[in-house]
């Protein structure tokens, strides 16, 4: 099944990044490769992995087997803790680059800000200095609080992207505003829940009814209207095609109102203050 390529949003920069991705996580180079193949042939135009994901290779590969030229594909990576130097971030990119088989990257971001080696402004440092000498179209951050973000403001810098955990549970209003101040994309990882139960909210199911699209329909919906990017994971192509197939209806302002009231406490979320690789 072939579907309409996601709308593109606008970076800071100028690039223009697809609003839907593929999210890559936990797929091992055979399952990622397999994964990006259908992805891309399916109409997916952004693809996301990381070097602690170990599958860049497939990533690559799937590239190149989907028979989509590179230049239209939209590659996001991320570099691990070890690299948190301005030498550091570009062997990382460098590395990254030999894996997936590419040129360049379109995005990269500091995976994780890992503030107890106190690094990451040096890092986003590193990744300036990657966009000048265009080995990166884009850079950005991932899981940066509000006080990481801060630091990076007070040195200079502003992330084109920072990616996040987020969905209706767990809705980051303070960082997400912190973005909108900024110009910065909010990107969203793990976008519907893990486990399935925020899906089952008798909210979301019935909107979902209402629209005849699935509950995950919905909540990508949710994020796409809010203008956010997420990259849901899935190697299934009949659910691929799902999770990009979002443009064709528009929720309500009272139903996007009704799933931000789901929000939560987010005690269980991983911190960025003592997690990270």
């Amino acid at each position: 099944m072939k579907i309409n390529p996601a709308p593109l949003i606008k970076l800071a920069n100028g690039v223009a990044m697809p609003q839907v991705g593929l999210g890559t996580w936990p797929l091992d180079d055979a399952g990622a490769a397999q994964a990006v193949k259908s992805a891309l042939q399916i109409g997916y135009r952004l693809v996301d992995t990381a070097e602690n994901y170990a599958n860049e290779a497939g990533v690559g590969e799937g590239i190149r087997q989907s028979g989509v030229a590179r230049e239209d594909v939209f590659v996001t990576s991320k570099f691990n803790r070890q690299w948190h130097s301005v030498a550091g971030v570009r062997e990382a990119c460098d590395a990254s680059l030999k894996r997936l088989g590419l040129e360049y990257l379109d995005l990269l971001l500091v995976h994780w800000p890992n503030p107890d080696q106190d690094r990451y402004v040096e890092a986003f440092e590193g990744l300036v200095r990657l966009l000048e000498a265009g080995k990166v179209r884009a850079i950005g951050t991932s899981n940066f609080k509000p006080v990481h973000l801060q630091r990076l403001f007070d040195a200079g810098f502003v992330p084109h992207v920072n990616q996040i955990q987020l969905d209706p549970w767990h809705a980051r209003d303070d960082i997400v505003a912190i973005h909108a101040q900024r110009g910065i994309v909010t990107a969203t990882w793990s976008p519907i829940g893990r486990g399935g139960e925020l899906l089952a909210e008798p909210v979301i199911a019935s909107i979902a009814q209402r629209y005849g699209r699935t509950p995950a329909q919905i909540v990508l919906r949710w994020q796409t209207q809010r203008g956010f990017v997420p990259v849901p994971k899935s190697a299934d192509p009949a659910r691929q095609a799902q999770n990009l197939d979002l443009f064709d209806f528009r929720l309500s302002d009272e139903e996007m109102t009704a799933i931000s009231a789901l929000k939560r406490a987010e005690s269980d979320m991983l911190d960025a203050d003592v997690f990270g690789h």
